[in-house]
């Protein structure tokens, strides 16, 4: 680890001093240094015109641009200046007030969303209720179920529940493995290279699945062995079957997850301190879990922001000094930070030390 660490600072240096000989070079090269105009103010009027307060050493002159010319339509003193920002400062202030009226009626307009959303849920499923209860219901008295039910479920009311926790599914996956951690890393790392869409979010997701069916590996085959198997050759129900999947995957998570968070759950819960943390039940360890592993992707995510931070606040710092300033700072940066990137084998770096974080 302390000669990856070398490696990334050291592929840093190259990278920060390339970049400066680079805009030095340029800056000598291409732009003289100036700093004697500035411009106040630009109003856009069309296509290539508009008008442009502007100061050259002390005077304040209202310019008109045009296609092929600009012309000087009147001085102003520093007086006016100061007077017409006063003005703005005025503008300023009614229009928040304004803004705090139309914020009121959205409210309001919210308020009758949620109320016509709520509506709309009872009348949803008045229906549902109406064909489910037995007093009520013209339908003809289903046929009973044969034997042992299906997949071992002997009336409607558990079928009903096992097809939701069905469709729950995906979120249970992702709230009881390691995909939440993998995937903000790699989120955050698109964001910290200044690539929002590269990679994708279909290769994001992807790559964190496929990672995550990985270090998964040793609980899936647990649950397979002790769980999965003894259920197919109905040695055990399925109560047993839900029980002895938990366990191995209560160890994983459990061994993920701060005390101060089990703490957390279990004082909200208002139940008794077990014995042991294996005691615990999942609707404690589960949240706990969650959000164990979003304060260790927060963390891994601004140890990956600060290289690239600092490759950001050295081209800003050059490209303000150059006068540079109508060039966006990462259209610079980005060549560097891929550079830096690719001199430290950043995806092997990163994923590697994922998987280890879970070890």
């Amino acid at each position: 680890m302390a000669f990856e660490l070398i490696q990334v600072v050291v592929a840093l240096l190259i990278v920060l001093g390339g970049m400066v000989l680079l805009l030095r070079f340029l800056k000598q090269r291409v732009l003289p240094a100036s700093n004697l105009i500035k411009i106040f103010h630009y109003q856009p009027l069309g296509t290539k015109k508009g008008i442009a307060i502007v100061r050259i050493l002390k005077d304040y002159l209202v310019l008109g641009i045009a296609d092929e010319n600009i012309s000087i339509l009147s001085k102003l003193t520093s007086s006016d200046i100061e007077e017409a920002l006063k003005q703005e400062e005025n503008i300023e202030r009614q229009s928040s007030g304004v803004g705090r009226r139309a914020f009121s009626v959205k409210e309001k307009i919210q308020n009758l969303k949620k109320f016509v959303t709520r509506y709309s849920l009872f009348v949803t499923f008045l229906p549902v209720a109406y064909c489910l209860s037995p007093d009520l219901s013209f339908a003809a008295p289903a046929p009973p179920l044969p034997a042992g039910g299906f997949f071992g479920f002997n009336t409607p009311l558990d079928l009903l529940l096992f097809l939701t926790l069905l469709a729950m599914l995906p979120a249970i996956l992702v709230m009881t493995t390691c995909f939440m951690r993998i995937v903000i890393v790699l989120s955050l790392l698109r964001q910290a290279m200044g690539t929002p869409m590269v990679p994708p979010n279909q290769v994001i997701i992807g790559l964190a699945i496929f990672i995550t069916l990985f270090i998964m590996s040793p609980v899936i085959d647990r649950i397979y062995s002790e769980a999965y198997l003894p259920y197919t050759k109905k040695q055990i129900d399925a109560e047993e079957a839900f029980s002895r999947a938990s366990v191995p995957l209560k160890e994983f998570m459990l061994k993920q997850t701060r005390e101060k968070d089990l703490a957390l759950f279990l004082r909200l819960s208002n139940a008794p301190r077990p014995a042991t943390p294996m005691d615990l039940s999942m609707r404690v360890v589960i949240p706990a879990f969650a959000i164990s592993e979003l304060k260790r992707a927060f963390e891994i995510g601004f140890l990956l922001f600060l290289p690239f931070l600092i490759i950001d606040m050295v081209v800003a710092s050059v490209l303000l000094s150059m006068g540079m300033m109508m060039l966006p700072p990462i259209m610079v940066s980005l060549p560097f930070k891929l550079l830096l990137f690719v001199l430290v084998d950043g995806w092997g770096l990163i994923i590697g030390s994922l998987v280890e974080s879970f070890g």
